[in-house]
């Protein structure tokens, strides 16, 4: 059986260009089902039935995982039996009549205007480290990518006199992202005054560094961006992606159109990026409520 779980996984790595966060997960949520099998004495996966697949989602409820979790579960079952259906490993799929659980959509967080320029000062600007670390979080901030793009961001793939980026997102997905003038002015005081140094005559394709010269994990940088949050008063938790939550939102709520902010985060589905309209509408609310005479 494990066997043909590598041949999948080689499958979405080759023919579906998956990301490796989603085939992280996708191996972890899989090999976490094969043991459950073999806790059953279930050595093929003709003999699964849909009543094993719901005592497994029914242990992963009592281990405490959130509906999300179990969810996602679900989902890399759903596309592993689908795999070995069409393969021809399996006649049948013993997954076609089992429902995923109902997952709530909730409004992302998102910071202030007025937060993010408390942020965005934090870093020592004065230092190799600090005006790298602002160039980060402007360059976060003014596209709205994800940090998995940020840290592997090719030097190459920074145009700043024409002013854009270039970005592959999930799935290999090239999409081209214009730059702000704040977001280009801090790369290019990066490029001159910080990246040699941290480079120290080492070469790096990328364009943000480590004080080694390579690359910088996303666990590095968020904790990074959590010590700037930190020393700046924000107390709401966190992460890369608030900001490209908050990215989005301000945009929306600038007077964007829905389809142009899904272009801009690399959403292949509109219904992904409506979660934003829920924010801004929210947003309209507490206004209305706050300054409206009868509200």
């Amino acid at each position: 059986m494990l066997s043909l779980l590598d041949q999948f996984l080689h499958y979405l790595t080759v023919e579906k260009g998956l990301s490796e966060n989603t085939l992280t997960a996708y191996s972890h949520d899989l090999h976490r089902f094969l043991n459950y099998l073999e806790e059953k004495g279930i050595k093929d996966y003709h003999d699964v039935t849909k009543f094993d697949l719901r005592g497994f989602l029914l242990i992963l409820r009592r281990l405490g995982l959130s509906t999300r979790t179990v969810a996602r579960n679900l989902v890399a079952l759903r596309t592993f039996f689908r795999f070995l259906n069409l393969e021809g490993f399996l006649e049948t799929n013993p997954l076609e009549q089992l429902e995923s659980p109902k997952v709530s959509k909730t409004l992302p967080e998102i910071l202030t205007l007025s937060e993010v320029e408390q942020l965005l000062v934090q870093p020592n600007s004065q230092t190799p480290l600090g005006l790298r670390d602002r160039a980060m979080i402007e360059m976060l901030y003014a596209t709205g990518m994800r940090v998995s793009e940020l840290v592997k961001l090719p030097a190459n793939h920074v145009n700043l006199e024409g002013g854009f980026v270039l970005l592959y997102g999930k799935g290999s997905k090239e999409r081209v992202f214009p730059l702000g003038e704040e977001a280009m002015k801090w790369v290019s005081l990066y490029l001159r005054r910080a990246r040699s140094k941290l480079a120290r005559g080492r070469e790096s394709a990328l364009l943000f560094i480590s004080r080694l010269g390579k690359g910088m994990s996303r666990q590095r940088f968020w904790k990074n961006l959590k010590a700037y949050a930190l020393s700046a008063g924000i107390r709401k938790k966190m992460t890369p992606h608030l900001l490209r939550h908050t990215f989005a939102s301000h945009l929306l709520e600038g007077g964007a159109d829905l389809r142009s902010v899904q272009m801009m985060l690399g959403h292949a589905d509109i219904s992904t990026t409506q979660i934003y309209t829920h924010v801004t509408g929210e947003r309209l609310k507490k206004i209305h409520r706050r300054y409206h005479p009868r509200g």
